[in-house]
């Protein structure tokens, strides 16, 4: 039977009897023996909860008549999760004996100790509650949910009463209090929708958050929109539960490692599943908060000051009437009032089934919110017809291209589901995890962030609705199991015919989603010099108005990821790779070369020419905003590339990027380095140990792995294991392996040992860091300086894989 509360005969009165009540309600055991227990979960788990300890507690206190015990925040509000604080609250008359007070707290707070339960708890007149909470506003919050458990009730009473009056009076003081203490929690905790490893409290849109709208509704300036929100209210409390249940511990981050059981807990397949209806439900929480500060904010300005109105007469002989707030005009059927963007009064949206996208994109091109019962009338709207009539498109691409203000407009279409009825395919990624550190946000809210960035390069292109809808849709294959990139190319075509684009337009756009990496893959991990690498772009991007296109997409994208995703140097890799396929593109010849050495910039030749004439090592380095800069010229020997990496590696330099070249007998390696922590090492200290590692006196191997075992106990979780490819068609003058693997100390050294260790030449190397993870392509020949064959090229991705598993 399932366990929903305990008759008066059930209560515990000792912490040894509560005790075991406790763990049969949580662990579901039998009460008796033969009959099956099963645990409850959800709402029934935490009423049931705070009903057994409402009875123990109200045992302790005992037959106390000038005293109250009561409880606040989430136990009053009878929400007791399984590791939750006590929150308790002893009243007693202004009058009343001190040591018998205290005698009477003792006989409480002691066993509740005794048992290991977190205590939160206070002593005070009514009067002194109210005190404290006029000096605190946390203790006035928590006193809105009192509830009484046991004594005297007239004093829960009247504290309540007064603590909500108090309120009530107070409001236009306190509310702007407690929004600056969400902004504050919000800025420290970040957004729960778009965390990793979300803090289900204190992230914004979590469980505080919907606290404070509670605050918000019993001040009764303004209310939370209701839809969804006990739902997404439930659905946090009942993941925290899970998560308590799951760690044994009373938290409320949900860690990566625990994402599974928690998930398992709850009956969800995965926890990506787990974090998707987590994101949903803080979503709900965080659109609420938007629309109900935005409402504090609006009665308290009107409070303070004058609105804008219109008269509007009415009654016998033009007498009376009465105002309104003024309305100005915005599109067909939208208008401005009182700093929102509305619905004209002659507005059918049952009739107009462009208007949800004319009022967004109205609204985004003014800057406004869009207000919530506006929204909720749009939701009516009917289905566009198929293809979508040109107005229809039209609006579609002005709300993508108006820059941050899009982020807002869509969101509250999503908010009342008219973006997933709109463009179905959307459901596929929304609130979708993304498992990647380099990524700030969800599916998605990236693909909206992307045509934010868009947006500001609209002008550089010819077709910049094509760039808007592609950056929309450039991700929208990640719903499904394959190639996100192969995966969307179909569902962009379908989604940009029904949206009304002819079909050479639509081609274009699916061909953007399809190859929206290939740029900043190809010009990150290939030898830009070689004919081989321009060719795989222009063999995926039929002219030059694609290719200017996908190099703002490319850019968009990356600059709608993250910080790491996009640099100075990225762009100047991707923006050198679109120059020399823009010629080519344009007619003019590709100049093909085997064993032709490149050209070098100014920087290298003269180390280059020191190198060949010393027979030694030369060493610069330089220092810049976003790291430093590293040249390497070493008379070409074996071992130069291990050593070097594992030099870099021992001076606790990470590398960012790196490229690797064998000219005239030099082989020439230039480094994107960061310090891990403290200064750069002096140029003079890398030369010298880089000597030392080149004629065998420092064994880089062994001091790398003290480094590795001291270190190798303070990682945590589980990364997916390294991956050694051939990349075909990679390159004609060599084998191109690609190694995808996690970022970890004297990596790059074990993989450049693998490579001498499989008699292979490294010609050149292209090393990429994004946030934990590398992609790093090795152009590799044999002894003789030619491409290795099928089965040996096969066996040596093998042997570098074994390496680094």
């Amino acid at each position: 039977m399932t366990h929903t509360g305990l008759r008066a005969t059930d209560t515990p009165t000792d912490p040894g009897s509560y005790a075991a009540a406790r763990l049969r309600l949580l662990t579901g055991e039998p009460g008796e023996p033969g009959k099956p227990g099963e645990a409850p979960a959800g709402p029934a788990l935490r009423t049931a909860l705070a009903r057994l300890t409402d009875g123990w507690l109200g045992a302790l206190l005992g037959r106390a008549h000038d005293v109250a015990l009561v409880a606040v925040g989430g136990y009053g509000r009878g929400e007791l999760s399984p590791r939750s604080d006590l929150d308790l609250l002893l009243l007693h008359h202004p009058g009343a004996d001190p040591a018998r007070v205290a005698a009477v707290a003792d006989r409480v707070w002691y066993p509740v100790w005794d048992m290991g339960l977190a205590l939160d708890h206070a002593v005070r007149t009514p009067a002194g509650a109210r005190a404290t909470a006029a000096d605190d506003l946390k203790v006035h919050l928590g006193l809105l949910d009192a509830r009484h458990l046991a004594g005297d009730p007239a004093l829960t009473t009247a504290l309540r009463t007064a603590a909500y009056a108090d309120w009530r009076a107070q409001a236009p003081r306190r509310l702007p209090e407690l929004r600056e203490l969400c902004e504050e929690r919000a800025a420290r905790q970040g957004e729960l929708r778009f965390l990793l490893e979300p803090d289900l409290k204190e992230a914004r849109g979590g469980l505080r958050d919907v606290t404070a709208l509670r605050a918000v509704a019993a001040s009764w300036l303004a209310d939370a929109p209701r839809q969804g929100l006990e739902e997404a209210r439930t659905l946090l409390l009942d993941t925290r539960d899970a998560l308590h249940r799951t760690t044994g511990r009373a938290t409320d981050r949900l860690t990566l490692q625990e994402q599974d059981q928690v998930a398992a807990a709850l009956g969800l397949p995965g926890a990506d599943a787990l974090l998707s209806r987590v994101y949903r439900a803080a979503a709900t929480v965080s659109y609420a908060g938007d629309v109900t500060w935005r409402e504090v904010g609006r009665v308290l300005r009107a409070r303070s000051g004058r609105p804008r109105v219109r008269r509007v007469l009415g009654g016998l002989g033009g007498r009376g009437g009465f105002v309104e707030p003024e309305r100005l005009p915005l599109a067909e059927g939208v208008v401005e009032q009182d700093g929102e963007a509305v619905l004209a009064r002659t507005a059918r949206p049952d009739r107009d089934p462009v208007l949800p996208l004319r009022a967004a994109a109205a609204a985004a091109r003014a800057g406004l919110p869009l207000a919530p019962h506006t929204v909720r009338r749009l939701a009516a709207a009917g289905p566009l017809p198929v293809p979508w009539p040109a107005e229809a498109r039209e609006r579609l691409v002005t709300l993508l291209g108006a820059g941050e203000h899009t982020v807002a407009a869509w969101e509250a279409l999503e908010s009342e589901g008219v973006v997933s009825r709109l463009l179905p395919e959307w459901e596929r990624v929304r609130h979708r995890p993304q498992r990647n550190a380099v990524h700030r946000w969800t599916v998605d809210r990236h693909l909206v962030e992307t045509c934010v960035r868009a947006a500001a390069l609209a002008r550089r292109v010819a077709r910049p609705d094509l760039l808007l809808v592609a950056a929309l849709l450039h991700d929208i294959g990640k719903g499904s199991d394959g190639d996100h990139s192969v995966e969307g190319e179909a569902v962009a075509r379908d989604v940009a015919l029904r949206i009304g684009f002819a079909a050479e337009d639509a081609s274009v756009v699916a061909t953007l989603v399809r190859h929206h990496l290939l740029l900043v893959e190809t010009a990150t991990r290939r030898d830009l010099d070689d004919p081989a690498t321009v060719r795989a772009v222009t063999d995926a991007v039929a002219d030059t108005g694609t290719l200017e296109l996908l190099h703002a997409l490319t850019e968009a994208d990356a600059l709608a990821t993250g910080p790491a995703a996009w640099s100075v140097w990225r762009a100047s890799l991707v923006d050198g790779l679109v120059r020399r396929a823009g010629a080519v593109l344009a007619g003019e010849p590709v100049v093909e070369r085997a064993d032709a050495a490149p050209p070098m910039d100014g920087r290298l030749r003269p180390a280059a020419a020191e190198a060949r004439a010393s027979g030694g090592p030369v060493v610069r380095l330089s220092a810049h905003e976003d790291g430093a800069e590293l040249l390497l010229a070493v008379p070409d020997q074996p071992g130069v590339l291990p050593a070097a990496a594992g030099v870099l590696a021992l001076h606790r330099l990470t590398v960012r990027a790196a490229d690797v070249r064998a000219v005239d007998g030099v082989l020439l390696l230039r480094w994107r380095v960061a310090t891990e922590y403290g200064e750069l090492p002096e140029a003079s200290r890398l030369r010298s140990d880089l000597v030392r590692a080149l004629d065998g006196s420092l064994d880089v191997e062994a001091r790398l792995a003290e480094r590795e075992a001291a270190y190798a106990g303070r990682r945590r979780g589980a990364v997916p294991p390294p991956s050694v490819t051939v990349a075909e068609g990679g390159s004609r003058s060599a084998t191109v392996l690609e190694v995808r693997a996690e970022d970890a100390p004297g990596l790059l050294y074990r993989i450049g040992r693998a490579l001498e260790g499989a008699g292979v030449w490294v010609r050149g190397a292209y090393v990429s860091t994004l946030g934990g993870s590398v992609v790093d392509a090795f152009y590799v020949t044999g002894a003789g300086g030619d491409p290795l064959g099928e089965r040996e090229a096969v066996a040596v991705a093998g042997a570098v894989e074994r390496v680094l598993g």
